[in-house]
């Protein structure tokens, strides 16, 4: 049977103990606790990058069919390097156009022997005729969105 003043006597190395093992354990919870948040912001930039990066393919081919809209409405042979707009103060778009015609141009289409002789492309066969080559480039501008530049570029080619 143990005495009371035994058990009195030992108590000093008790609280010692208990101390330790509440710093080791502080001490792990702020490491896990350090770890999750070096992930989650980690995380959020993977995610946040990813989610412009598809709003760039997705603004793209808006802007494909916007040039298309636009060599319908003022006719062939226009619109070639004129295309350039900021879209919500995040996205640049650039869209260049190539024309491709056989080698008398159509009417209206003017080879003037200036700077828009490159934006002709002559070609032999029929079913080429008529077709715009587009190259059209999205970047992000805004330098508080991203830390690193989110740049998408897609050429087509489409039919007039």
């Amino acid at each position: 049977m143990q005495r009371k003043n035994n058990f009195l006597a030992n108590r000093k190395a008790k609280p010692a103990f208990a101390m330790i093992m509440a710093i080791a354990l502080i001490v792990v919870i702020s490491t896990i606790m350090a770890l999750a948040m070096f992930l989650s912001a980690k995380s959020t930039k993977k995610t946040a990058d990813l989610y412009l990066y598809e709003q760039a393919v997705l603004e793209a081919h808006s802007a494909a069919e916007y040039s298309l809209l636009k060599i319908a409405k003022d006719g062939p042979c226009t619109h070639f390097n004129d295309l350039h707009f900021i879209q919500d103060g995040i996205y640049q778009i650039d869209i260049t156009n190539r024309f491709i015609y056989t080698t008398p141009l159509p009417a209206g289409c003017v080879d003037d022997g200036t700077a828009n002789d490159n934006v002709y492309a002559t070609v032999i066969t029929p079913e080429q005729n008529g077709s715009v080559l587009m190259d059209i480039s999205v970047s992000v501008v805004n330098p508080t969105v991203v830390s690193e530049p989110i740049r998408y570029f897609k050429r087509s080619i489409q039919k007039l």
